[in-house]
């Protein structure tokens, strides 16, 4: 029985992650979980760590992470059809983090560092003539924009209090100022009787 119950756990993960009927949801928290939230943490070790060497790694896995990103907004409607893409991102997503492989490092010497060496200077205009579109954008609308903002604050504010004055929230309750009270609704039935 020792020998089953150690052989559970790993044998229902696989299930779940190569079932098809809730495989979507699975593989796809899975991605997440492998491509963003445990760099997400390593990064953080690294930084704090002051490792150079493993700040660097993780730097490289960021910008393959971020170029991967990219390539998928763009081709999602024509890849998300094909079977089993998300199980082939996943194991894509693990293959750059392994440190045996080092996939992203693979992937930034080969492919990424030259592609943007070779266009850094259009980039640079790019970026450059972006930037002072959107400063001059923001002169000339500047009385717009500020109408916005105050139009957004007081939306906010008259939403808070409405609610306040609905009952919705509670300036003194157990989850500190403001939080939201339980509602009880009352069937038409019910308030008849």
């Amino acid at each position: 029985m020792d020998l089953l119950g150690s052989a559970i756990p790993g044998d229902v993960g696989l299930r779940l992650l190569l079932t098809p009927i809730c495989s979507n949801i699975v593989i796809r928290t899975a991605c997440c979980t492998v491509g963003t939230v445990l760099p997400v943490y390593s990064t953080f070790k690294s930084l704090e760590r002051n490792d150079q060497e493993e700040r660097d790694k993780w730097l490289v896995y960021w910008a393959v992470h971020g170029t991967f990103s990219l390539v998928e907004v763009f081709s999602d409607k024509l890849i998300s059809w094909i079977p089993f893409y998300y199980h082939m991102k996943f194991a894509f997503l693990i293959w750059l983090q392994l440190p045996s492989n080092n996939g992203a490092s693979h992937l930034y010497r080969r492919h990424i560092r030259p592609f943007l060496l070779k266009h850094q200077f259009k980039f640079d205009l790019m970026l450059n003539y972006t930037c002072g579109e959107i400063a001059k954008f923001l002169v000339v609308y500047e009385s717009e924009i500020q109408c916005l903002k105050n139009l957004i604050i007081k939306g906010a504010t008259t939403a808070h209090q409405m609610l306040k004055d609905f009952g919705l929230l509670s300036s003194q309750g157990s989850g500190g100022p403001n939080t939201l009270t339980s509602l009880t609704i009352q069937d038409s039935n019910d308030a008849e009787n």
